[in-house]
């Protein structure tokens, strides 16, 4: 991804560098130029990063108010609340590891304010090493990953003519061949909704252990499964195939924000071995000191299984619905889908099949803006750590990014006006 110039002309502070917003902090900007405001019922934010948090038919009462203790006017532990640790290792015990010798326990679980916390403690515990990540990918991974100089970014493309696959012979080379210490991915991906799961996802976790590989995965829209039967519950997370929680080389980052619908809160856990969350929790007494006390313990009964189970049937059942409504929509109004999501909740669109002017991400965004409707550049997903890459264009610069997180009826006002918009052009 090119870097844009918001402020070519404003003065040079000394020792201060520009700062880059991620690609969603930057087409809110420009939304909010065009004349956005969150509230107005005239927008549609396909850009929003975030499900709809409000009650849903079948899921838990949402939490309206919390409780602050006395005690939670002190600081939190840096690696998080022992309680509220001990729930997240149970909760992943319970639904995924049952019969296995190997469980989770508190110390095997960080919690952070927030999945970029989370992240960023990760990459500031990261060795010497080559670190591949793979393209498309999150946004918020570029400047984390050209931030910290102890390693070495990786691009993987993967190939929108083959559905974003990735085998695991391929794996296996990449990590050899490249000699990868670490490998960095979303899974469920966000943006273009690949789903690595079952015996596939078991496979990765047998490689990394074979090869060596520490395998960092964001697990943030595991909840958001559309694969197999739509009735029953699923999660996609490679704490079922780990073998032994403290030798295997798996982190995983998990949190409130997507899966639990609580996007406010900023609350996250990192899942790994005792060795790691040591690490994590160094790490965390310089950069960001700990997660919010009264919200960590508010979180506790969040992890009871069965809440979890009733939240996540909620979810599934709104978002399958969401999400066909979404595919057919844009694919009626042209827009081509390299592979429909088999997770999260967004939909990753190609828009160079539509006529000149819009046949293009940032086009079709600055139009759209025009329309009331916000969506996110591709390009943007072209994660470039450091701008290495220099002097091309970006091979995603005619994707979309399409978010079906807002509220349906929120959602059909604005495929109103981008089909009225795409039909302008005709």
């Amino acid at each position: 991804m090119q870097r844009i110039d918001e402020n070519p002309e404003s003065p040079i502070i000394p020792a201060i560098r520009e700062v880059p917003r991620t690609g969603v902090i930057f087409v809110m900007n420009e939304a909010k130029e065009a004349g956005y405001e969150a509230d107005d019922p005239a927008w549609t934010n396909f850009g929003q990063g975030q499900p709809e948090a409000g009650q849903m038919p079948g899921a838990p009462k949402r939490v309206e108010s919390v409780t602050v203790n006395l005690a939670d006017h002190e600081y939190s532990p840096v690696p998080g609340l022992w309680e509220l640790r001990e729930a997240v290792a149970d909760y992943y015990n319970d639904t995924f590891r049952r019969g296995m010798p190997s469980k989770y326990s508190a110390e095997n679980v960080a919690i952070s304010g927030g999945g970029r916390a989370g992240l960023t403690r990760v990459a500031a515990s990261l060795g010497q090493v080559h670190l591949g990540h793979f393209l498309p990918d999150y946004t918020a991974y570029e400047e984390l990953l050209g931030l910290f100089r102890n390693f070495v970014p990786i691009p993987i493309l993967l190939d929108p003519d083959r559905g974003y696959d990735f085998s695991l012979d391929q794996l296996e080379r990449e990590i050899l061949g490249r000699g990868l210490g670490a490998l960095l991915l979303s899974n469920p991906c966000n943006p273009t909704g690949k789903l690595i799961h079952g015996e596939a996802l078991r496979g990765w976790v047998s490689t990394a252990r074979r090869v060596d590989c520490t395998l960092i995965l964001d697990e943030f829209y595991s909840h958001y499964v559309y694969t197999g039967d739509e009735n029953g519950f699923k999660e996609a997370t490679a704490a079922a195939y780990v073998e032994d929680v403290d030798t295997d080389p798996v982190v995983i980052i998990n949190g409130l924000t997507k899966n639990w619908r609580y996007p406010g809160w900023r609350v996250s856990w990192t899942l790994g071995p005792k060795r790691v969350i040591n690490s994590l929790a160094s790490a965390g007494s310089f950069l960001d000191g700990g997660a919010s006390r009264p919200l960590q313990r508010a979180a506790i009964p969040l992890l009871n299984r069965e809440h979890v189970q009733a939240e996540i049937a909620a979810v599934q059942k709104r978002f399958r619905a969401k999400r066909s409504m979404m595919l057919s929509r844009l694919t009626a109004m042209g827009i081509h889908i390299d592979r429909p999501p088999e997770g999260t909740f967004y939909v990753w669109g190609d828009v160079s099949p539509l006529p000149p002017g819009i046949d293009d991400g940032m086009s079709f965004f600055r139009e759209a803006l025009q329309n009331q409707c916000i969506c996110v550049p591709g390009e943007f997903f072209d994660v470039n750590p450091g701008q290495r890459r220099l002097g091309r264009r970006s091979r995603f610069k005619s994707h979309v990014r399409f978010s079906f997180g807002p509220p349906q009826e929120t959602l059909e006002a604005g495929l109103d006006r981008l089909e009225a918009m795409i039909k302008s052009y005709s």
